[in-house]
């Protein structure tokens, strides 16, 4: 039997890919710079990218390091969280943020999110708070601030550790204030499909330069030294082995693309703008569920534009309506389905859907939609096309 969705044509000759990076001239030539340079691992490049991403937060310093996982994990383990802790987390996120908590040896504990922001709600935190909570890991998701004056307010009232997970933060102010300098650590994601991107990395900053040193060991090897200064120009230095660290040092190389993505950071969140506001122009008449508006004094990343596809609205699943994206060549994201719905967090830590009702609703509903600073025109418009496709399908 044919169903609608099958009888879709593309409504372009190729793949719109999802959040590709928009990879300009500045970045190819600081890439070849640096292979020419013969200084290829963590050099110069990392600690000029450094400085100008804390600068860029408003931080003294900061440490670049291979993922914004790892910089959840090591700031997990420089803060002294570990066996038998419990840390509060939302369970509308990647994998990673929780995965961090179980590789610091700690327990993961959800807090449900808020229906409308799809940010952890502050007063599920508060009902999830034991004598073993010992920190919270909260997510700026899709790059909107979480309710920080309430956050930090549980967080002086119990005394709990804060770590803001920003992958989708980069540019996200609350007050002003940058995302990420508000708790203990501030960790963001340079992936692929970032606002800033170095193919893969991260970054980690702190209130505190000592805990951020800290980060910087840890993250290699535990050596009081890393290999610019060990064989720079001023030659060889002896170095020692302080604690047992991990390898999550980036590199010049992506240091070189991230760099110049930084300095066009407001740039492209202008490009980001536009589309956004296209689809909400475009799509405001049709039985989607948008996401709330980002438009306030706070500054939102625009990092991903959701929508929220109702069977009983819209006539078709939300996993049917990926599917006539994709017949239609236009490349989706699923950003996320909860926690909870994923096997291994069932049998490991008991975790069921129904603890989290509203992040179980928007993760089986949810559809991401192209985002990216390299959209053209035509690129908006076909997606325009074929998400009115997708629902004129269904009727």
């Amino acid at each position: 039997m044919t169903t609608p969705t099958q009888t879709l044509t593309p409504v372009r000759s190729s793949m719109l890919v999802f959040g590709q990076p928009d990879i300009q001239t500045d970045e190819i030539d600081e890439v070849v710079a640096t292979l020419r340079s013969r200084w290829i691992g963590t050099g110069p490049k990392t600690a000029q990218f450094e400085r100008e991403f804390a600068e860029y937060v408003g931080v003294e310093s900061a440490v670049a390091v291979s993922s914004c996982t790892s910089a959840l994990m090591l700031a997990l383990i420089a803060s002294g969280v570990g066996s038998g802790d419990e840390v509060i987390t939302t369970p509308l996120t990647f994998c990673a943020t929780t995965n961090a908590i179980l590789h610091a040896g700690a327990v993961p504990v959800l807090a449900d999110v808020d229906p409308r922001t799809m940010n952890i709600d502050p007063a599920s935190i508060e009902a999830q708070i034991t004598e073993k909570t010992k920190a919270l890991v909260i997510v700026h998701f899709a790059g909107r601030a979480c309710a920080m004056d309430e956050i930090l307010a549980i967080v002086r009232r119990h005394d709990l550790l804060l770590i803001e997970d920003c992958a989708h933060a980069i540019e996200t102010t609350y007050k002003g204030q940058h995302a990420g300098t508000f708790g203990d650590f501030g960790c963001f994601s340079f992936y692929a499909t970032k606002n800033v991107c170095t193919a893969e990395g991260g970054m980690v900053v702190s209130r505190s330069p000592e805990l951020a040193a800290r980060i910087k060991t840890l993250a290699l090897h535990g050596l009081s030294r890393d290999a610019w200064k060990r064989f720079g120009d001023d030659g060889y230095e002896h170095y020692q082995v302080t604690e047992a660290g991990f390898k999550c040092n980036m590199t010049d190389l992506q240091s070189s693309l991230g760099i110049h993505q930084l300095r066009r950071v407001d740039e492209a969140w202008q490009l980001r703008e536009d589309v956004w506001r296209r689809y909400d122009t475009a799509f405001g008449e049709l039985p989607l569920e948008l996401p709330a508006s980002p438009f306030g004094s706070d500054r939102h990343a625009l990092h991903l534009y959701t929508v929220l596809v109702d069977k009983d609205r819209c006539g078709l699943s939300r996993d049917e309506f990926l599917r006539a994206m994709t017949v239609q060549n236009i490349g989706v994201g699923v950003h996320y389905v909860s926690l909870p719905e994923h096997e291994f967090y069932r049998q490991h830590l008991g975790w069921s859907p129904d603890d989290c009702p509203h992040a179980a609703r928007i993760g089986r509903q949810t559809v991401s939609l192209p985002l990216s600073p390299a959209l053209t025109y035509d690129d908006v418009e076909d997606v325009v096309v074929a998400v009115r496709r997708a629902l004129g399908a269904a009727s």
